[in-house]
Formats: C-alpha cells, structure tokens, sequence
C-alpha cells in the first residue's frame, strides 16, 4: 500500500516558518527554547532580522516541498563565540520556530557575519 501526502499539507509547515520567522540567530550551542535563542540570549552571538521575502517555497530537491532561506550579508556579531546553530524565531509569538546546526566558525563582537541561502525539505512519505 502507498504512501501519499498533498503538497498542501507539506506546504502548511513550511510556511508556518516563512509566515511568522521575523529574526534569525547565530548561536553557541544548541539553545533549549525561545529565550536562550533570541537577541540578547546566553546563546545568542548575532542576529538578522527577516521577512516573508527571505523565504522562498518550491519542490524539494529529492520530493516533499522545501522552503529556501535566503543569505544574509553584514549581519553585525554582537558577542564572542564559536558559532555552531542557526535558529529561526517567531519575536511576535516568542516561538522557536526551527533550529539547524551549521559549520563551527568562530566569531570576534563587532565584526561582520555572511550567511548562504540554505533549504528546510520534508520529503514525500517513503513508500
């Protein structure tokens, strides 16, 4: 017996994200909620602000759909760390919306941060 799901319903997750994600963070370390993760947090080293056209949703690239985020360049550090998550935040809500590692770099307050565009997929149910 197969496995199916509607775009629909993938769709409805991604953009939960897209419609209500207002800032991204760079943290240190994963944080356990909202309140670690956002500015001015224990595990906080830089932020940038985000709009619902910094998200772009699409096929994913094996199935299922997927929702592209979009780079950010000259994003200020603000604290001193080795930067190793990526978080998503709903500031309205106070909601942690999605949290990804990213590669270990380690940042100095006060310079400047690029990050590349990068996906969230969820993939067809497998069969």
């Amino acid at each position: 017996m197969a496995k199916k799901v509607d775009d629909s319903v993938l769709d409805a997750a991604l953009n939960e994200i897209s419609g209500h994600c207002d800032l991204l963070t760079v943290c240190a370390g994963e944080p356990a909620g909202y309140a670690e993760a956002v500015t001015g947090g224990i595990n906080c080293l830089a932020d940038a602000a985000m709009t619902a056209g910094d998200f772009s949703l699409s096929d994913g690239n094996v199935s299922g759909r997927k929702v592209t985020v979009a780079a950010k360049s000259s994003v200020t550090v603000d604290q001193g760390g080795i930067a190793d998550h990526v978080t998503l935040l709903d500031t309205v809500n106070s909601r942690l919306l999605y949290v990804t590692t990213c590669t270990s770099l380690e940042l100095v307050a006060g310079s400047e941060l690029s990050l590349n565009g990068w996906d969230i997929e969820i993939a067809d149910p497998a069969v």
